[in-house]
């Protein structure tokens, strides 16, 4: 089982000839609106892959929920552990360019109102994977790895976005999942080089560090390597990093090595870069499991 706490959100998409600079103004034509927030786009990543998922989190009280809740609900996802907030539910402004790269600015409402207490101890023992990430409150992150670790449940922890953490919480981790932004400033406040073996080697914790189309980078007890990634034409890598981060957790969940959850992980991020949108460009089991026969 995978219990994911994090962020909810409505993601307002904005696709553009070119993402603004400073002070610059870009016009399109429309805009979606769907839903999204990493810990709910990874917690969606994880159950079309076949896990089961408990999502805890918060939402406000306001029409924009029923949309935030969507793709969880389509999912299966259980939520019987997201709570309402008198904040309202957080809104991300996503846009895309042309060539499928992406800008995006977030106000998180409700989601800083997510309690690691909603999560039971019932949940948090050895046969739970704990996901979390950096878009909920950081002192309730660290209250629920600590709780996790000491009930022997595995830790996920992609710090995204970048943001601090004690050290004795960021060693308590299981798998540290890093972009190469996040590495990078991770890495200036460790002193260290950016890298996935000089960060294990600081943290003493398995390290992935995803490089886009460059592949996967990752270093887990003595043993490095990079697995390549998937080749396609991206057309939004929007929620790719979410869907590699919920797969791979949902890989490590059925007994699978690190390596060999990086390798699903990559396929199914790559894959969710032909298609616009969150939620909707993540992949089903056996899209997945097509594509890795083809390799």
């Amino acid at each position: 089982m995978i219990v994911v706490f994090g962020s909810i959100n409505l993601d307002l998409i904005f696709p553009l000839p070119f993402l603004p600079a400073a002070g610059e103004t870009v016009l399109t034509r429309s805009v979606r609106i769907e839903p999204g927030g990493k810990g709910a786009n990874q917690a969606v990543a994880a159950a079309r892959d076949g896990a089961r998922v408990v999502m805890a989190g918060a939402v406000g009280r306001d029409a924009l929920a029923g949309t935030a809740f969507a793709g969880l609900r389509e999912a299966g996802v259980d939520l019987s552990r997201v709570v309402e907030s008198d904040e309202g539910t957080g809104v991300a402004a996503v846009c895309v360019d042309r060539a499928g790269n992406n800008a995006i600015a977030v106000g998180s409402g409700a989601n800083l109102a997510a309690r690691a207490d909603q999560v039971d101890d019932a949940l948090l023992g050895p046969g739970t994977t704990l996901l979390v990430q950096m878009e909920t409150d950081a002192e309730q992150v660290a209250y629920l790895i600590r709780r996790a670790r000491a009930r022997g449940a595995r830790v996920v922890l992609n710090l995204a976005p970048a943001g601090p953490l004690p050290m004795e919480t960021l060693r308590q981790v299981d798998v540290l999942v890093v972009n190469e932004s996040e590495a990078a400033w991770l890495a200036a406040h460790l002193d260290t080089a950016p890298d996935a073996a000089a960060l294990r080697e600081a943290l003493d914790v398995d390290t992935v560090r995803t490089l886009g189309g460059d592949g996967t980078n990752f270093a887990a007890g003595s043993e490095t390597g990079l697995v390549p990634a998937y080749p396609v034409e991206p057309v939004d890598t929007t929620g790719a990093g979410d869907c590699f981060t919920g797969v791979l957790a949902a890989a490590l969940d059925r007994g699978a090595s690190l390596p060999d959850a990086i390798r699903r992980a990559s396929v199914a991020g790559a894959l969710a870069c032909t298609r616009v949108g969150a939620q909707a460009s993540l992949p089903q089991a056996d899209e997945i499991d097509l594509a890795i026969r083809n390799l």
